[in-house]
C-alpha cells in the first residue's frame, strides 16, 4: 500500500508539472502602437480555435523586443521588417530569423506646417528615424515622393549623404522614432512609423504622402532560429493569418494597416 501511494504520488506530480509546462503561454513581444490590438484580437482567436493562450508583451522601444527574444524572455516577435532585422543581426549578432510576413504598417510623412508636399519650401527641416534601417526607408519615401533623389548604389542602407539632388536644399534631421510625432511641432515635416503616429493620436491617413502594399517594409514574426519551425508559434502565426484576424484589421483601421494575406 505504502508503494502504492508513493506511485500514484509520483504520478501526481509529473502529471501536475507536465500541466504547468502545457499551460504557460508563449510570449509574443512587440512595440508600443496598433500592433498590439492586433495581436491581441489575433490571441482570442488563437484560443477558441486551440485553446492555447498567448501572452502579448509591449515593448516602449524599437531595441527591447529582440534583445528580450535573444536572451529568451519571450518566445517571438511582430513589431519589425526585414532592413531592420537585418540591420539588427549584423550589428548586434542576434541569432534570429524572420519566419512569416504579418502587415504591412505605412510610414507616412506628416506635417503641421503645410498640407501639400509641393508647400515644402526652400530650405524646410525633415525630420527622419535615426535608426539605419528605418532611416533608409524614410530617405527612399522622400525620393518616392519626389523630394529628393538618392544614389542609386545606396539602395535600403541609404543615409542623408547619399542624397545627390535636394532641389528645395532641405535640411534633413535624424531624431529617435518615438520622438518624431513631438517633432512636428518644430520641424516642417517629419516621415513617421504608423504605430507611433497612432500612439500619438496622429490620423495615418493625414499623412501627406505614405507606403503602399508593394513596400520592402512589410512586418515579419521573428524568432530564434533554432525555433523557425516551432508547432506552437506556426500554429499562433496560422491563427493570426485567419480571415476573423484579416476582417478585424480592415474594419478597426479602415485601411490605414493593410494584411499581407
Amino acid at each position: 500500500m505504502t508503494r502504492l501511494r508513493t506511485f500514484l504520488g509520483a504520478a501526481l506530480i509529473l502529471a501536475g508539472s507536465g500541466f504547468a509546462q502545457a499551460a504557460e503561454p508563449l510570449k509574443i513581444g512587440v512595440s508600443t502602437g496598433p500592433y498590439t490590438e492586433i495581436l491581441e484580437f489575433a490571441a482570442k482567436v488563437h484560443k477558441e480555435k486551440t485553446g492555447a493562450d498567448i501572452k502579448v508583451v509591449e515593448f516602449s522601444d524599437y531595441t527591447q523586443p529582440n534583445a528580450a527574444l535573444a536572451q529568451g524572455d519571450i518566445d517571438f516577435n511582430n513589431f519589425q521588417h526585414k532592413p531592420y532585422l537585418d540591420n539588427q543581426i549584423k550589428t548586434r549578432g542576434y541569432d534570429l530569423v524572420a519566419v512569416e510576413r504579418s502587415i504591412v504598417v505605412p510610414l507616412g510623412i506628416y506635417s503641421k506646417k503645410v498640407t501639400e508636399l509641393a508647400d515644402l519650401k526652400e530650405g524646410a527641416s525633415v525630420a527622419i528615424p535615426n535608426d539605419p534601417a528605418n532611416g533608409a526607408r524614410a530617405l527612399l519615401l522622400l525620393q518616392q515622393a519626389g523630394q529628393i533623389k538618392l544614389d542609386p548604389k545606396s539602395g535600403i542602407g541609404a543615409t542623408p549623404i547619399d542624397i545627390v539632388e535636394n532641389p528645395k536644399k532641405l535640411k534633413v534631421k535624424e531624431i529617435d522614432a518615438a520622438q518624431l510625432p513631438r517633432s512636428l511641432d518644430d520641424v516642417d515635416a517629419a516621415a513617421v512609423p504608423l504605430n507611433y503616429a497612432v500612439a500619438a493620436g496622429i490620423n495615418p491617413k493625414s499623412a501627406l504622402f505614405r507606403e503602399g502594399l508593394d513596400t520592402n517594409w512589410g512586418l515579419w514574426f521573428v524568432t530564434q532560429t533554432k525555433r523557425k519551425d516551432d508547432p506552437a508559434i506556426r500554429s499562433f502565426i496560422a491563427s493570426y493569418r485567419s480571415p476573423e484576424v484579416k476582417a478585424f484589421i480592415e474594419k478597426r483601421f479602415d485601411g490605414s494597416i493593410i494584411p499581407t494575406w
